[in-house]
């Protein structure tokens, strides 16, 4: 990411030079850092509001309560892993916790999934599909309150921040679920090379 933006850079100066606006891109990076420290600034306020509130549900058992009522769907998409493993309550967890926006508290307890998936992976060079499911649900990003937006679009003065609740609910349902279905069908389009694999090692292990 940082090539890039420094490829932006020294080609937005190359074309400011060529077109002789090269004190225009000048003003508009001095004006974009000034910019970006005020918001950076004015974000601090309502970022607290809302990561304590969410903070204050953590706390109370609300992020607890979600994660149980969710586990019985979880178990379905994990099917590979048995009932009784902390993997499932660590991934119903880490779920809860993004939809709520708790990223700080999420990062933690999706590591610690993470590490319980890999002790149900057969093979530890490579990621299982339990793993790769989680791991496309968690960049797929659902969320519930989109509390960084809302402060973004409070810093700039726009009048009704909280009416990005409802589409952003929406995209990120659509991408969750796309998420899992594109997972699901990349497990079965794996599946018979799996089997080939295991075939092919037991026929070697046989001839040794």
């Amino acid at each position: 990411m940082n090539y890039i933006f420094y490829f932006l850079i020294v080609l937005s100066i190359i074309f400011g030079v060529i077109n002789g606006r090269l004190q225009e891109v000048v003003n508009g990076i001095l004006s974009g850092a000034e910019l970006s420290v005020k918001v950076a600034f004015s974000l601090i306020g309502i970022m607290a509001f809302w990561l304590g509130m969410m903070k204050i549900a953590e706390k109370s058992g609300v992020v607890a309560f979600i994660s149980k009522i969710i586990k019985p769907a979880a178990r379905k998409l994990f099917n590979e892993i048995p009932e009784n493993s902390p993997a499932i309550g660590d991934v119903t967890m880490a779920f809860t916790a993004n939809a709520f926006g708790l990223s700080n508290a999420a990062t933690p307890i999706g590591i610690k999934a993470m590490e319980e998936l890999q002790r149900h992976n057969v093979d530890k060079k490579s990621a299982s599909d339990a793993m790769c499911m989680f791991l496309a649900m968690s960049t797929a990003g659902f969320q519930l309150i989109p509390a960084t937006v809302i402060a973004v679009l409070v810093s700039i003065g726009y009048p009704n921040p909280s009416e990005i609740i409802a589409p952003t609910l929406v995209v990120t349902s659509v991408a969750f679920l796309s998420a899992i279905f594109i997972a699901k069908i990349f497990q079965k389009f794996w599946q018979p090379q799996k089997a080939e694999n295991k075939t092919d090692n037991k026929i070697k292990a046989e001839v040794c």
